[in-house]
């Protein structure tokens, strides 16, 4: 596991010597690590885990820049030397030399609010990894600005499992530390179940994908139960998905008991699975499932989704745990101290004390993100909902990932696959079409919720060339089709036998879709998908 206390130790000794802390993904390439090192002109690297030392090592090797060395976090990690042996080295020599303790301190005292802090790497969905500078100022506004709408308290728990080198979890570490809140780290994600479990926090940071796994293994294990187990199940599913959890109308009488059953007998077990404490998961990152997000409200467990962008560093808005500011469907709030308004195109721009200092030695890009007034252009395109006075932001797409037709419409992708992925049988799914005569798209099944549907032990492969298998993806597409215009409706469709993942390059390390890989990885597929004439099941 590589999230762990060091890493917080190391984060925090670098800062305050007023140098530069450049986070690197321990999952990502060595060729992409190597333009990352040499860019930022990186002196030392400490590893956190044995996996991510094998690619740095041979990289370091070829880099005279880092003088310092690669340290290890890890005991196991290639034979590099520990980072405790570099502490325990520092003690020594402050022991012997005591005059350089004030030197030290003079550092420290020395760093400037408006000082470069962090430089963090980010080639989001498309192109070369761009460096963002983020300063000592824009990390504290964003960290005091975010410990009111997250609402922890003093002596609270929480587990720390995404990655610490994405903004999103740095910042939330920073938040908990300013609070006083106990930070726990998971050994690994495969036994994430048993240190909830075992920690049983109170709150903790999440992305929409690693929710919708969860939910998936909790409705596959109800759809195995049997009788009267089973019909409880179903009618907890139901009421989790159909009632408002937000509103303040009384439920129906049959409503009322329904929940109080379905509480007892079945969300019971969902809040135990997630250690029976959690009051709060904070979800970034990517869009949440507005279907998801209810039935996890619903169940005792509420998600309060936020959003922001590295360059933001990275929250802009937040729902909050206060009645009256949290919508589901939205991403709340906006923060203390920052502004938002909308582009004539919907384009949300931002701004505030926590945006970026700019794109290291890219004055071009940073012309072009961050305007002669100050405003962070997103690239997200946003809409107000207003209810009871309180202003909610709601994402609706990407700017840049909206295309159009041959037929000259525009298509927002990402509602549509939000809205595919509301399927249980669906596990990813990207609408494609740009410039093509309608919209289709590349869906990856639930492979397990296929094979039970089916019965028999088909393989993923052979799930994804089943004509079963295309059938009941037909019936969950028609369903969406039902909602959209006739230009917009997906028209044909192919089916992929592996999931997408950050390893296999095909999305981003917070589990956004890098489209264009995507496209290109699978061309012969997206060809597929318009020859000849369109699926008649789906016209």
């Amino acid at each position: 596991m590589t999230n762990r206390c060091e890493w917080n130790f190391v984060d925090m000794a670098v800062m305050r010597l007023g140098a530069v802390h450049v986070p690197i993904y321990p999952t990502i390439p060595a060729d992409e690590c190597r333009v990352i090192l040499e860019d930022s002109g990186a002196k030392m690297i400490f590893a956190s885990a044995p996996a991510p030392a094998e690619t740095v090592t041979p990289v370091a090797r070829e880099l005279p820049a880092l003088s310092g060395g690669v340290f290890s976090l890890d005991d196991n990690a290639l034979g590099l030397p520990l980072w405790s042996t570099l502490r325990d080295r520092g003690a020594e020599v402050l022991r012997s030399q005591p005059a350089l303790g004030p030197e030290i301190d003079a550092l420290a005292a020395a760093v400037k609010p408006s000082d470069l802090a962090t430089l963090i790497y980010t080639s989001g969905t498309t192109g070369k990894p761009k460096g963002v500078m983020l300063s000592h100022a824009n990390l504290v506004s964003n960290c005091l600005a975010s410990t009111s709408p997250i609402g922890v308290q003093p002596g609270e728990r929480t587990l720390s499992f995404l990655p610490l080198c994405h903004i999103f979890e740095r910042t939330a570490v920073n938040v908990y530390l300013y609070a006083g809140v106990g930070v726990y780290y998971a050994q690994d994600l495969t036994t994430l179940a048993a240190d909830l479990r075992e920690v049983r926090p109170h709150f903790f940071t999440a992305v929409p994908r690693l929710l919708e796994k969860v939910y998936e293994g909790i409705v596959g294990k109800g759809k195995q139960l049997t009788g009267l187990k089973r019909k409880l199940f179903v009618m907890a599913l139901d009421l989790a998905h159909r009632v408002d959890p937000e509103s303040d109308a009384p439920l129906p009488f049959g409503d009322r008991l329904r929940k109080l059953l379905a509480d007892k007998l079945i969300f019971s077990k969902w809040r135990e699975a997630f250690g029976g404490q959690v009051r709060a998961i904070v979800s970034g990152s990517a869009a949440l499932n507005p279907k998801l997000a209810r039935a996890f409200w619903n169940a005792g467990l509420p998600i309060y989704e936020g959003y922001g962008p590295t360059e933001a560093a990275p929250v802009i808005s937040a729902n909050r745990r206060e009645p009256g500011n949290h919508k589901i469907g939205t991403v709340g709030l906006v923060i203390p101290g920052g502004e938002v308004k909308l582009a004539e195109d919907g384009e949300i721009l931002y701004r505030g004390p926590n945006v970026m200092m700019g794109y290291y030695r890219r004055p071009d890009l940073t012309a072009e993100t961050v305007d002669s007034e100050g405003y962070l252009h997103t690239g997200d395109v946003g809409e107000w909902l207003e209810l009871k006075g309180v202003k909610f932001l709601r994402i609706t797409d990407r700017k840049k990932e909206m295309f159009k037709t041959s037929g000259g419409k525009y298509i927002a992708p990402q509602p549509m696959e939000n809205k595919l992925k509301e399927s249980p049988l669906i596990g990813q799914a990207m609408v494609i079409g740009e410039y093509r005569k309608f919209p289709g798209a590349l869906i990856v099944p639930n492979f397990a919720a296929l094979r039970e549907k089916l019965g028999g032990a088909m393989s993923d492969a052979e799930l994804a060339r089943s004509a079963e298998a295309r059938k009941l993806i037909e019936v969950e597409i028609k369903q969406l089709n039902l909602d959209l215009a006739r230009y917009a409706q997906i028209k044909n469709f192919a089916l992929l036998d592996a999931e997408w993942t950050p390893a296999a390059g095909e999305l981003t390390p917070t589990m956004k879709l890098k489209r264009r890989e995507i496209m290109k990885r699978h061309a012969a597929r997206v060809e597929e998908v318009y020859a000849g004439t369109v699926d008649e099941s789906l016209a």
